[in-house]
């Protein structure tokens, strides 16, 4: 027994076009629709918002950081396993979650622009600018979530989820008709296909890797909150995004972690959504990596002309300089 009551789902076309939306275990047992009114810790779901913040900025995939230690102003994030693994790529970072370098990383751009890139992303919930943004601490709802890895999976353009896509009366007449408005484009391509090769090894390599989407190029994100009350995927194609939500209602801890069950349901769901479909590729189509570039990536300049440094140096100036 995994140790959880309740579950949510929601499923959208790249448009922002809702197809499924599973809102609890059983309606008639409760009426509480934990897809869109429940606010839950996303965990490590939030972390591709880091990321992203990050390649904005100017790293890449490929930027070596390390996995260490750390002291941001007496917060001293550790990883899930307790263990530290060194030197690695962001890449591979985010597939294998370490909170130390998401913590880096949220620090070295600012708390504020990581808000700034989930909201622009489609993060509707209130989010403050703290350190702890980074392991995804505050509140969010699986429906404005799942929206929000929307971009990722079209090529950058930002979706306003709809529900309801047109009303019609007894005779046809169209009483209501959902525009596909939307804020434009809310990420660039380069960053697009920066974010998909890295969501993409998170379910290659990474904690995301029992996803089995026959032979559908696929990207996504495990989450497990503090004590696994939370455990989630949200995981896309370049046809369909889907998050699924588990866990219960009173915040009693579960067994679970993102990438058992979440991605299993998530798994049985998009494998019957795609049936049928042509399969297509993520935007970016984005190669296999090569052989492992180590050496450091410098960040391009940014305007403020701050002295060029790479996550390793940063490291050392926050352990070193406590």
């Amino acid at each position: 027994e995994m140790g959880f009551s309740q579950g949510a789902l929601v499923a959208m076309d790249v448009d922002g076009s809702v197809r499924a939306l599973v809102g609890g275990v059983d309606y008639q047992q409760s009426q509480f629709n934990r897809a869109v009114t429940a606010r839950r810790q996303p965990g490590s779901t939030f972390k591709p918002f880091v990321y992203l913040a990050g390649m904005e900025k100017g790293y890449t995939p490929d930027t070596i950081a390390e996995d260490g230690p750390i002291d941001i102003n007496g917060w001293s994030p550790e990883n899930a396993d307790g263990k530290y693994a060194g030197q690695m790529t962001l890449r591979q970072a985010l597939a294998l979650s370490r909170n130390t370098i998401s913590a880096l990383l949220a620090n070295d751009v600012g708390p504020d622009k990581v808000v700034e890139a989930a909201m622009r992303m489609g993060i509707s919930s209130p989010l403050s600018p703290v350190p702890s943004i980074a392991l995804g601490t505050q509140e969010v709802s699986l429906l404005e979530l799942t929206a929000a890895y929307t971009p990722f999976a079209n090529g950058g353009i930002g979706v306003i989820a709809n529900v309801i896509t047109r009303i019609e009366d007894k005779d046809g007449k169209v009483l209501y008709e959902a525009v596909p408005a939307g804020p434009g484009r809310v990420i660039q391509p380069n960053i697009v296909a920066e974010m998909n090769d890295m969501l993409h090894a998170a379910v290659e390599i990474g904690t995301g890797k029992r996803a089995q989407l026959n032979g559908w190029p696929m990207a996504g994100k495990t989450g497990t909150s503090q004590k696994a009350r939370d455990a989630l995927f949200v995981g896309y194609t370049a046809r369909m995004v889907a998050g699924v939500w588990l866990g219960n209602d009173d915040d009693v801890g579960t067994k679970l972690s993102g990438g058992n069950v979440p991605v299993e349901i998530w798994s049985q769901f998009m494998a019957k959504a795609h049936e049928g479909i042509p399969v297509a590729e993520l935007p970016g189509a984005f190669t296999t990596p090569g052989p492992l570039d180590t050496q450091l990536q410098p960040m391009e300049q940014p305007a403020t002309e701050r002295p060029r440094k790479t996550l390793v140096d940063l490291l050392d100036d926050i352990v070193g300089g406590g």
